[in-house]
């Protein structure tokens, strides 16, 4: 594909939130929720212009800042990613603005009683991650990065093995179990519970495999 083409693809989803907030401006109330509490309920409201704000921070902030991080990428490892790179930058605009988009809904209905749909997503997003992370190579900025991966292509390569499918595994369970736990107490529990052996399981497999690697 055009490298202009991509870009611009890019820049359609950063612009998809705000024609979708064109359509519903005009049903928005002056002041609007953007904040709510584990049971879904409104606690922090600001004036409806700070919607104006949120696509653009959170799409164009993460457009912007995977355009830099290979600029100042000391080894230019990313540079040689080439196409992976790409598709990295393209799933986490268009999480972004699918996130934008589902964060101007709920303002506009002004709750978020089930918030199964943002945990669903963001396990799929998890879950895309965990598939990118298997074929990832060394770098500074994307992947587990820990002392012992960053020290050892081979420990790297293991740990992102295993990272990757724990978190394809977990990213599932998460936007599965969305649907099935109505609790939002207990979802929000689970939902801790799964990231946090996603994010703990790699980096200890990190370390124990650099020190049997050590000791070879």
């Amino acid at each position: 594909m055009n490298k202009y083409l991509k870009e611009s693809f890019l820049w359609a989803l950063i612009i998809l939130p705000y024609v979708y907030l064109s359509t519903i401006w005009e049903k928005l109330p002056a002041r609007v929720p953007t904040h709510f509490n584990l049971q879904g309920n409104p606690d922090d409201w600001s004036g409806k212009s700070t919607l104006l704000y949120l696509p653009g921070a959170m799409c164009l902030g993460i457009y912007l800042l995977m355009l830099i991080i290979p600029l100042i990428d000391p080894k230019k490892k990313i540079q040689q990613m080439g196409s992976k790179y790409y598709n990295l930058r393209l799933m986490l605009t268009f999480f972004m603005s699918i996130l934008s988009i589902y964060i101007l809904y709920i303002s506009e209905v002004g709750s978020m009683k089930n918030p199964n749909l943002l945990i669903a997503l963001i396990g799929i997003l998890f879950a895309m991650l965990g598939n990118y992370f298997q074929t990832v190579r060394p770098n500074y900025f994307i992947g587990i990065r820990t002392p012992w991966t960053l020290e050892s292509p081979e420990t790297w390569r293991k740990t992102h093995l295993l990272g990757g499918r724990i978190w394809i595994a977990g990213g599932a369970l998460i936007a599965i179990l969305s649907f099935f736990i109505h609790d939002n107490n207990a979802l929000a529990i689970t939902f801790g519970v799964l990231i946090s052996v996603m994010v703990l399981v790699p980096v200890i497999y990190s370390y124990i495999d650099f020190q049997k690697e050590k000791k070879i």
